[in-house]
């Protein structure tokens, strides 16, 4: 029976390319969920280790003391602060320029909270699942000059949902994501608020597990990047063969082609270059994964050095 030709405009268009950018988000996904996972699990390992450290320099003991000291002579009697952010460091030898060798300090910082980007890689699904863009600072590439007015109406809506900024008609009784991480895990020191004014020494096999931990949300992040990244290089070549497609079969014809399922109840019914280089079957082709995807796994990216510290 021949298919009824269904012309293409602009929402059905979108529709498509929803289908299909669904389908290139699904081939990835499950790498950025592997280092959620992955993030979780230290994460957990991290609390425990980290509390160990401190109270090795702190003992709960001394922090009672203190506390009975403030209660009795106030902030004369010293300092407390209740904090989920860490700086831990060891001891090694380095060498200068002249050959001279000199100590230096190998230190890691330990947060227990997030940032925003990693706050948007993380929350990814559900930021989508609410009509928020989490992609919104990726779709510039670092270029300022690109953000416009829907670019701030993500950020805005986006940093709201995540507790970032608020809004003072909004129920304050909801804990946002911000809120809960920064109250998941928190340990009484001795000090002031400045958390690199305590930096606890540690072994080295204890830093290099902060590293891992480190970097375990750095990957987080490094997924989300990768997995936009993939999917938007797919999308730019299939937007452009979308604009040369008239009818529906087209583009059904290209879905079948590439394995997306596409049909016409989706549709919601009530130029001679173009249409050869962006074919069914040419841009089938070109939407083909060319590259062989880095597979390697956190503790060989960390092996290697090429993690950064920052949660950010």
């Amino acid at each position: 029976m021949e298919n009824k030709k269904i012309t293409l405009n602009a929402e059905k268009r979108k529709v498509i390319a929803d289908q299909f950018q669904t389908f290139y988000e699904n081939k990835k996904k499950q790498k950025l969920i592997d280092a959620k996972n992955q993030y979780d699990l230290l994460r957990e390992k991290a609390k425990e280790q980290i509390e160990k450290v401190v109270r090795y320099h702190q003992p709960q003991e001394d922090v009672d003391t203190i506390r009975r000291m403030i209660n009795k002579y106030n902030r004369s009697g010293g300092e407390l602060y209740e904090d989920n952010c860490f700086y831990v460091e060891r001891p090694i030898m380095k060498v200068d320029d002249e050959g001279r060798e000199y100590e230096a300090k190998d230190e890691v910082h330990v947060r227990f909270d997030m940032g925003k980007n990693f706050a948007r890689a993380y929350y990814r699904d559900e930021l989508k699942s609410k009509g928020l863009n989490p992609d919104f600072k990726l779709s510039i590439d670092n270029d300022y000059s690109k953000r416009n007015p829907k670019y701030y109406a993500d950020e805005s809506a986006v940093n709201t949902y995540l507790g970032f900024s608020n809004s003072s008609n909004e129920d304050q009784s909801i804990q946002k994501p911000v809120h809960k991480w920064e109250n998941d895990f928190k340990l009484w020191t001795i000090g002031s608020s400045y958390c690199h004014s305590r930096q606890y020494k540690v072994d080295e096999n204890t830093l290099n597990f902060f590293k891992m931990y480190v970097a375990s949300a750095d990957n987080v992040i490094k997924e989300h990047e990768q997995m936009y990244s993939y999917v938007e290089g797919k999308m730019k070549t299939l937007r452009l063969g979308l604009k040369s497609y008239r009818t529906f079969d087209k583009a059904k014809e290209l879905a079948d082609n590439v394995g997306v399922v596409l049909n016409e109840t989706m549709m919601n019914e009530s130029s001679s270059l173009a249409l050869s280089i962006y074919s069914p079957e040419n841009l089938a082709s070109l939407l083909e994964d060319k590259e062989k995807q880095d597979n390697s796994d956190i503790i060989a990216q960390f092996k290697r050095g090429e993690l950064n510290q920052a949660i950010n």
